[in-house]
C-alpha cells in the first residue's frame, strides 16, 4: 500500500508541475524576444559610446571581488536541476576565480532556498536578502536584486558579477548557463556582424540612453534569467515525477508477481499437506 500511496503522490506532483510549467513557459516565451532585443541594444550602445562619456556598467576593472548570482529552486524533487547549477558554480570558481576564492573575495547571492542552504554549509560569503524570490516571482522583486548587484558594481564593492542558472529548452532538457552580468560585454552577434562600426543616432541624448536604457536592459535580462530557471525547474520536476510514477508502476508489478508466487506456493503446500494427511488416514 505504501508504494501505491507514493505513486499517487508522484502522479499528483507531476500534474501540478505540468500546470505550473504551462504558465512559466508562457511567461518566458513572451519575455525572450523583448529581453534579447534589449540585450543587443545594450551591447551596441555600450560599444558606441565615445571616450568622453563613461559607461559605468561596462567599466573593466581588476577582478578582485566577485559576485556570483546562483539561481536554484526552493524545493527538491526535481532531478538534477539544482545539482547541475551547484556543480557549474563550483567549476566556474575553480576555473576562473580560484585566486579570488583564496583571498576570500567570492560572494554568493543565492536565489532559491536550495542555493542558500548549499552555499551556507560551505561557508561562502552569502547575501541572503533575495533567496525567497521564487515564492512570488515578479519583476519588482527581481529588479531589487538586480539593482543590488548593479549598485555594488558601481560602488566598487564587486568587480565582476556572473549569473549561473538553467535555461529552459523543453520539458526534458535544461541548459546550464554561466553569463557575465557585469561589466557589460559585446554580444556574439555584435562581434560577428561588426555592429560596432554602425553610426548610431542617439535620441534624445547619449546621457539619457546611458542612464535609462542600460539599467533597464540589465534588469530585464536579470528577470529573464529567473523566468528561464523557473520554467526549467517545473520541467525538471515534471520529468522527475513522471519517471518516479513509472518506477512505482514497475515496482508494483514486481511486488504483485512476488505476492502471487508466494501465495501460490502457500496454497500448493497446503494442498500437499491435505493430500498427504488423507493418504495417511486411508492407509490406517
Amino acid at each position: 500500500m505504501s508504494v501505491i500511496s507514493t505513486q499517487q503522490i508522484t502522479k499528483a506532483m507531476k500534474m501540478v508541475a505540468a500546470a505550473k510549467l504551462r504558465r512559466a513557459q508562457d511567461r518566458i516565451i513572451q519575455m525572450r524576444p523583448y529581453a534579447n532585443k534589449l540585450s543587443v541594444i545594450l551591447s551596441n550602445v555600450s560599444s558606441g559610446v565615445e571616450d568622453d562619456l563613461i559607461n559605468i556598467y561596462a567599466a573593466q576593472k581588476p577582478k578582485e571581488k566577485v559576485l556570483l548570482v546562483v539561481v536554484s529552486s526552493d524545493r527538491g524533487l526535481c532531478g538534477a536541476f539544482n545539482s547541475t547549477v551547484f556543480k557549474g558554480t563550483l567549476s566556474l570558481i575553480e576555473e576562473k576565480y580560484q585566486e579570488q576564492k583564496g583571498n576570500d573575495n567570492v560572494y554568493i547571492l543565492p536565489i532559491g532556498k536550495k542555493a542558500y542552504d548549499y552555499f551556507k554549509k560551505r561557508k561562502y560569503h552569502l547575501i541572503d536578502d533575495y533567496a525567497g524570490l521564487f515564492g512570488d516571482l515578479n519583476f519588482d522583486d527581481a529588479r531589487k536584486a538586480a539593482e543590488f548587484a548593479m549598485d555594488g558594481f558601481k560602488s566598487g564593492e564587486f568587480d565582476v558579477v556572473e549569473i549561473i542558472y538553467n535555461e529552459f529548452k523543453n520539458v526534458a532538457t535544461q541548459i546550464l548557463r554561466k553569463e557575465q552580468f557585469l561589466p557589460v560585454t559585446p554580444t556574439e552577434n555584435e562581434t560577428d556582424t561588426d555592429t560596432s562600426n554602425i553610426d548610431y543616432i542617439f535620441e534624445p541624448t547619449k546621457e539619457t540612453i546611458i542612464k535609462e536604457l542600460i539599467p533597464k536592459s540589465l534588469k530585464v535580462g536579470f528577470y529573464k534569467a529567473l523566468l528561464e530557471s523557473n520554467a526549467s525547474e517545473q520541467g525538471a520536476r515534471m520529468t522527475a515525477m513522471d519517471k518516479a510514477t513509472e518506477n512505482a508502476s514497475e515496482l508494483l508489478k514486481e511486488l504483485r508477481l512476488t505476492y502471487n508466487r508466494t501465495r501460490q506456493a502457500a496454497i500448493t503446500k497446503e494442498i500437499l499437506e491435505i493430500v498427504g494427511g488423507a493418504e495417511a488416514l486411508s492407509n490406517n
